[in-house]
């Protein structure tokens, strides 16, 4: 059984990779990740704490541009596996996730980075068949890059699916305990900047009062994350329809189909 979850998580770092880089059909967020590997593992409780953790240090970072980032996919799922694997305590299988994920996720952008630079070399040498009209050998050599952009993932989840809890103990041997500390706190704080990231990219200064309302039924009113989404999507969709027809009019008059008859109070 160990083998064969060895082998799916493997697989699931692949096709987590290739997702991300062509349909995003399951995409490579941490929690989306986290669900298939709890699956796989047969511990969604412990899976879901980990991938949240993780989805909250992810929130507000893109690679816009072809930039990379920290891969929290790939760390969130490397991170699971090995937790589950090492004890069955919840608590202790965060803090291991983040000691052997946070690193593992750090040298997704370096794996990234070497995987886009060879992938530049795969675009050229399609190009030039492409210019010769050999077409065959241009398909033929542009399946090179998603074989790359796959080792770049499946690699490092094959080496932690090997090694297993022998690598959290080399990790944890090895390290100073100040480190391991404050990989704990980074991994406390991370998530708030990661919102604070989010922030920046939101009107919050336009929709100050909803964000209010949600801290107030989260924090004080302990109402579960479900019933402040419903919450949310109700002023969202009050606010979206009762702007569409105040701007009607307008819109109608810009297309010139209003008549000054016309009455949209109605």
């Amino acid at each position: 059984m160990e083998i064969i979850q060895g082998i799916l998580i493997i697989a699931l770092s692949v096709w987590m990779v290739w997702d991300q880089q062509g349909l995003v059909v399951t995409t490579w967020f941490p929690i989306m990740v986290a669900l298939f590997a709890g699956i796989i593992m047969g511990d969604m409780a412990t899976a879901m704490v980990i991938g949240g953790t993780f989805q909250l240090m992810a929130l507000g970072v893109a690679n816009i541009g072809g930039s990379s980032v920290p891969n929290w996919g790939l760390a969130a799922l490397v991170g699971i596996y090995v937790a589950i694997r090492t004890t069955n305590n919840i608590e202790e299988a965060k803090a291991v996730a983040l000691a052997v994920g946070v690193p593992v996720g750090m040298l997704g952008i370096q794996l990234d980075v070497l995987a886009k630079i060879l992938n530049t070399y795969v675009t050229h040498a399609a190009q030039n068949a492409a210019n010769k009209m050999n077409f065959k050998k241009m398909n033929r050599i542009l399946w090179i890059g998603p074989a790359i952009f796959g080792l770049s993932t499946a690699v490092p989840t094959a080496l932690c699916v090997i090694f297993g809890d022998r690598i959290v103990h080399l990790i944890l041997n090895f390290v100073p305990t100040w480190f391991t500390d404050g990989l704990s706190i980074a991994g406390s704080m991370l998530p708030v900047v990661g919102i604070a990231l989010l922030l920046q990219v939101m009107p919050v200064k336009k929709y100050l009062t909803m964000l209010l309302i949600g801290f107030v039924l989260a924090a004080y009113l302990n109402l579960p994350i479900l019933g402040v989404s419903i919450v949310g999507f109700a002023l969202a969709y009050y606010f979206f329809t009762t702007e569409m027809k105040k701007n009607a009019p307008e819109a109608a008059a810009a297309t010139g189909t209003v008549d000054e008859g016309d009455d949209f109070d109605e």
